[in-house]
């Protein structure tokens, strides 16, 4: 969370949705929730039954993720399904890149 901080405020032109994906990437509870809904999309209840958190905190997570765009969500009746929003992700990773000067391009040595 430290590192996050510090690079926010360290990227005082940086838009506020920028901001909001770095501090939400900077929970690594949040990171497990994003790696989970790499391998398909997710209810939240069966999100929530691989962390053994309480339900009003699992949702400040969810709403965390939903706030900085890194998940989309679908309604059907009183079930949410979860899905990694890929896009915002990597439009923030290639802020990050394009700040400390990484050509996305170039392999590393």
């Amino acid at each position: 969370m430290y590192f996050a901080e510090c690079l926010i405020r360290r990227l005082p032109k940086q838009e506020a949705p920028t901001n909001r994906v770095y501090k939400a990437l900077a929970d690594p509870t949040r990171r497990r929730i994003l790696a989970l809904l790499r391998e398909r999309p997710m209810t939240a209840g069966e999100l929530a039954s691989q962390f053994e958190l309480a339900w009003p905190t699992m949702s400040g997570h969810f709403a965390v993720l939903r706030e900085a765009g890194l998940v989309a969500t679908e309604r059907s009746g009183t079930t949410l399904t979860y899905r990694v929003n890929q896009t915002v992700l990597q439009e923030a990773l290639m802020a990050l890149m394009d700040m400390l000067g990484v050509d996305p391009t170039e392999r590393p040595a």
